[in-house]
Order: structure tokens, then sequence, then C-alpha cells
């Protein structure tokens, strides 16, 4: 009788250090996401009636979506108002909801997110050039609406949002930003600050070397879906192309891995060869060259890369550059 009393205990002890392991995070590590972006907007007749335009619209994106769909992405990434939402008031009094309702029927039927701009009345006379994210059952996710519109845009009654919020996916967190954002480094810093695993960029424009540098400073993915004529790109926390649009393809996919972190060489370079050495194919670190950090990826799905980095004693990049901000105050290190 004791023995079986001693063998329940067992059991309810293995099942309660799973359950902690299960809920510590432990149980679900490598974490890859598909991501798919298309580099194009619809180029049609605008004298035509509206309800033509936006049926034209739909049917334009229709062709578009089914050039990825094959891959089954989590998530697909489209440019700035890609609804020909900019086409004028007549327009828009007739496409109400139309565009809007056939990107949520096709997430529902593909079970993918889907991101994309539109111009979008909040209420009466209250307009937004906004992101919305749509989930895999069709509902809103989340919008985000651009803080940062062009004077022009203003000028013609766009107003600016004053929100970034973080839209949570069943794979992670998620900021937005659209085109002339792009800019402002406090609308960066704000979104830095909530550590998004990825940032969707919906844009009219490139950007150039400031998508890496948001990239880098956030620390996270970045998928940005850019209007015709620059190549759409998806690029990991290190600001590194890990997928682009080319001058024949206007798609692009990716299949990323969110559960990552960055740790500086300094002070690092053992722990990172003692990490390597325990882990072996089990864990990813790349090295983009010229800016002394590396990404440390787990790509085993039972161990998360912040217990590898926990049992090595790695310095996080941040960490080590609080470090040195600190140590910089000290007595006789600044004059």
């Amino acid at each position: 009788m004791k023995k079986r009393t001693i063998l329940k205990s067992c059991k309810f002890s293995a099942l309660f250090l799973a359950l902690i392991i299960f809920y510590d995070g432990y149980a679900d590590a490598s974490n890859y996401v598909k991501v798919a972006t298309i580099g194009t907007t619809p180029v049609l007749d605008e004298k035509q009636e509206p309800q033509a335009l936006v049926d034209e619209v739909i049917e334009f994106w229709g062709r578009k979506l089914a050039q990825v769909l094959p891959d089954k992405p989590d998530l697909i990434v489209l440019p700035e108002i890609c609804d020909l939402s900019a086409a004028g008031k007549e327009y828009l009094n007739v496409r109400k909801n139309q565009v809007l309702d056939y990107f949520a029927s096709m997430a529902k039927k593909h079970s993918c997110y889907i991101a994309f701009g539109m111009f979008r009345e909040e209420n009466k006379d209250v307009w937004r050039n906004s992101c919305v994210v749509l989930d895999r059952k069709g509902d809103i996710a989340g919008i985000y609406d651009k803080n940062y519109p062009t004077i022009g845009e203003m000028e013609m009654g766009i107003k600016a949002g004053n929100t970034a919020p973080i839209i949570q996916c069943d794979f992670g967190r998620v900021a937005a930003v659209i085109c002339f954002d792009l800019n402002f480094d406090e609308l960066r810093e704000k979104i830095a600050n909530e550590k998004p695993d990825l940032v969707i960029f919906s844009s009219m424009y490139h950007g150039g070397l400031v998508q890496g540098a948001w990239a880098y400073s956030c620390r996270s993915f970045f998928a940005g879906s850019v209007y015709k004529g620059n190549p759409s790109e998806i690029r990991n926390p290190l600001g590194d192309v890990v997928a682009s649009t080319t001058n024949y393809f206007d798609f692009a996919v990716a299949n990323i891995n969110l559960d990552n972190d960055l740790v500086h060489l300094d002070y690092n370079w053992e722990r990172l060869t003692t990490l390597k050495e325990k882990y072996g194919p089990a864990v990813t670190i790349s090295d983009p060259g010229q800016v002394g950090a590396v990404m440390v990826s787990s790509e085993d799905k039972n161990i998360p890369v912040s217990r590898m980095i926990k049992e090595t004693e790695l310095e996080l990049l941040d960490d080590y550059l609080n470090r040195a901000r600190e140590f910089r105050k000290k007595d006789g290190n600044m004059k």
C-alpha cells in the first residue's frame, strides 16, 4: 500500500514538473513563422464606375495572393493603401468594407494573418491611413493608424494617429508602421521599448538603410511591403535581408525563427564557444560582421534561447550596453 502511494506521488510530481516546464516557456522554443510579402499595387483605370473599380481591386488581389498561398504562410504583408483607397471619396463611399471583407474571407479560408493598408473612416469626418491586421479567423487582430502622415495627406484630411499598439498574434507580438513613419526616431524608440517580435512595414517608399536601422534598433524581424518599383524585403534583427522581391517576382516568402536574442561579442567569445559545443545544431549563431553583435537562435522545440543563454551565462546586447552606461558614470571614468 505504501509502495503504491509513493508511485502515485512520483507520477504527480512528474506531471507537476512537466507543467512547470511548460508554463516557464520550455515546452515550445524554436518559433518558426512563415511570412510572405507582396510588393505591388493595382494600376487601374480610375475613370471607371466605383463598383467596377472595387471589383477589379478584389480580382487583382485574388491573383496576387494566389502566388504565396501554396507556401501556407502564417502572415501575408501588403502595401500601404493597397486597395486604391486614394482614388477619391466617391470610390470610398462605394467601397465601404468590401475589400476588407474580401481579405477577411481569405484570411479565414487559408488560416493566415493578413496585414494591409487602407484609408479608413474611423467615425464621421475622421479618416485614417491605417494598417489593418486580420487574424486566422478573419477577425481584426489590431489596427495601426499612421502616426506621421505626410503634410500632403493631412492637408487632404488624413488625421495623425498617436498610439503604436502591439498586436498580439498567436505566433508573437507584432508592431506596424506605415511609409513616412520610418523617418521619426521618436516612434522607433517607442516601438523598440515594447520589444516586438516583428515589425510590419506597409509603404509607398522603401526607406533604404533606415529599414535595417529599425530592425536592429527594435531587435526584431522587419517585414516590408513596398508599393511597386522597390524591393519588398524581410529582414532579421541584425538588419540583414533574408528574403526579397526581385525585378521578376513581386512576392517573397521567408521562414523566420522568432526565438532569438542578440548578444555582443565582448566578454562572450568563450561563452559562445561553450554554447555551440553544448547545443551543436540545436543553436544557430548568426554573425552579420562589422557590428560586434550576433544573433543566437534556438533550433530546439523544447529548449528556448532564453534557457540556452542563461545556462551559458551569455550577456545580452542590451544588458552589456546598459552595463557600459553605468560603468561610464563611475568615479574617474567621465570628466
